[in-house]
């Protein structure tokens, strides 16, 4: 029994420390730092015309080219347009792609009416056609708004002979197509068409060279405007690229120096009835 008793004590400070926690435990939940407040903020959309189809530069804009696609208002582009209908006319300077923003720095002024390629054409340039095939083409991966070099093939009236050789450079394609001409036989035939960019000086080289020699593009880099100088090459020239070492200049032979000849002098020598003979070299 005296056992028990001494156990009262204890268990009595047990519960006692288990009541104090217990209190102490809801009284700092209620005595904690201030609420947090969440405020809900409805961010507010703007409606933007975009395109509803991938659209080619020089496209005339109609109703069913564009619709609306809601833009939060801190992020609309510069020179948006809300109402789809007042786009309905005007022509596409820049191409645009599908659910992208048709802004006014892709479209032409106003004032010009009608597409194609003389909306899209810059000031003082002009649009030249020539006729290619698949190879000029590089098989169909020259594509409108690409930039090329064109290379002439064409003989030398001076020299005679057939040089290729850049007159071109970094210059626009603005669109490619295909029409149908006859071929020697009578029959149609597709030829390809590419219209290029080019000032009024470069569009005369581009005729001339049309005219008098075979057409060759070259595709550049988008980013590349570097301009590089080139001699041409001539048939000579190909055929000396790539070549091995010659065969190495004999030694010259060298030159014998000149030595006098050595003399010899036999001289008898008479001693009584004896006759010796001595050679002597001078």
């Amino acid at each position: 029994m005296g056992k028990y008793k001494a156990m009262i004590p204890i268990f009595l400070a047990l519960v006692i420390a288990a009541g104090g926690s217990l209190f102490l435990y809801k009284w700092l939940q209620h005595q904690g730092g201030p609420k947090q407040v969440v405020v809900k903020e409805k961010a507010e959309a703007v409606p933007v015309a975009v395109a509803a189809v991938d659209l080619p530069w020089g496209t005339k804009l109609k109703k069913e080219m564009i619709k609306t696609l809601p833009f939060l208002k801190e992020s609309l582009p510069p020179g948006y347009v809300s109402a789809p209908e007042k786009l309905e006319g005007r022509i596409i300077i820049a191409q645009v792609r599908k659910n992208e923003p048709v802004t006014e720095s892709r479209l032409a002024p106003e004032s010009v009416t009608s597409g194609g390629v003389s909306a899209v054409l810059k000031q003082g340039k002009r649009a030249v056609a020539v006729k290619g095939d698949k190879v000029i083409g590089i098989s169909g991966f020259i594509k409108p708004g690409d930039r090329v070099d064109v290379l002439m093939t064409m003989t030398d009236p001076r020299k005679k002979h057939e040089v290729t050789k850049i007159v071109l450079e970094n210059v626009q394609v603005l669109a490619t197509g295909t029409q149908i001409q006859e071929n020697s036989e009578g029959k149609p035939s597709p030829v390809d068409v590419y219209t290029l960019e080019v000032t009024p000086d470069d569009a005369e080289k581009l005729g001339l060279a049309a005219a008098r020699g075979k057409l060759q593009f070259a595709l550049r880099n988008i980013t590349d405007a570097e301009t590089v100088f080139t001699r041409g090459a001539t048939v000579s020239h190909a055929l000396a690229s790539f070549r091995g070492p010659g065969p190495k200049p004999k030694a010259a032979s060298q030159k014998k120096t000149w030595r006098p000849r050595k003399v010899v002098t036999t001289v008898e020598v008479i001693k009584g009835n004896k006759v010796t003979k001595q050679k002597f070299k001078l």
